[in-house]
C-alpha cells in the first residue's frame, strides 16, 4: 500500500471510530441520561413534550428555566412567534416579543458541543447576546445559522408531534393571531400526575 493510500485507510478509520450511531461526533456531546430534574413536562393542548434540559450545555440558562417553571410563569404564555419549518417561540407573557420575567437576563452560553436540529430548544434573545431571559424556541428543522449565536439549553426528547401542531404565525416575523398557549410548564420533579 503506498503512503497516500495507507493515510487514506488509516484516516477513514478514524472518522468511522469518531462516528456514533446517530452521526454524532465525539467532540459533539452526548446528552445526559434523562433524570426527572433535568426533564422539563411542557403541557400544550395536543399533549405533553418533555425536554431534556442541558446543564452540561448552559448551567446559567437552565438554572433561570427551572426557576421559572417552579414559579409557573411559563403557565398560560403563547407561542407568539411560530414560522413553519423552522421554530416556534413563547416564554412572553405579554405576546409580544418584548417582555419576559423579573430575573436578571443570563448571559450567552454558546457552544460547538451541539447545533439546532429538530427538537432543539434556544433561549431567545435581542441583539445583545447577553440578553435571554425567559423566552425560548423549539425548532421544527435544523438551523446551522444559529450555532454558535444562541444558547442551547434542551432538546424534546418526547411529544416532538404535539410541538408540530402548533399555531403557525403570518408573514416573514411569524407573528400569531389569537396564539396557542402553554397549558402548563413543570419540572418532572414537581409532577405527580
Amino acid at each position: 500500500m503506498t503512503g497516500r493510500r495507507r493515510w487514506m485507510a488509516v484516516a477513514a478509520l478514524i472518522a468511522g471510530a469518531l462516528m456514533t450511531e446517530g452521526g454524532m461526533t465525539m467532540s459533539e456531546a452526548a446528552p445526559p441520561a434523562p433524570t426527572p430534574e433535568n426533564e422539563v413536562y411542557l403541557d400544550l393542548k395536543g399533549g405533553r413534550v418533555v425536554i431534556l434540559l442541558r446543564p452540561d450545555l448552559a448551567p446559567k440558562t437552565v438554572a433561570q428555566f427551572k426557576t421559572l417553571c417552579k414559579q409557573g410563569f411559563y403557565d398560560g404564555t403563547p407561542f407568539h412567534r411560530v414560522i413553519d419549518g423552522f421554530m416556534a417561540q413563547g416564554g412572553d407573557p405579554t405576546g409580544t416579543g418584548m417582555g419576559g420575567s423579573k430575573l436578571p437576563n443570563v448571559p450567552a452560553e454558546f457552544t460547538n458541543k451541539a447545533h439546532f436540529l429538530r427538537g432543539t430548544v434556544g433561549m431567545a434573545r435581542a441583539a445583545d447576546p447577553n440578553s435571554g431571559n425567559s423566552q425560548f424556541f423549539i425548532m421544527f428543522a435544523p438551523a446551522p445559522s444559529l450555532d454558535g449565536q444562541y444558547t442551547i439549553f434542551g432538546q424534546v426528547i418526547k411529544g416532538m408531534e404535539y410541538v408540530d401542531q402548533i399555531k403557525r404565525g403570518d408573514g416573514p416575523n411569524g407573528m400569531v393571531k389569537d396564539p396557542d398557549r402553554i397549558i402548563r410548564c413543570r419540572l418532572a420533579t414537581d409532577v405527580k400526575d
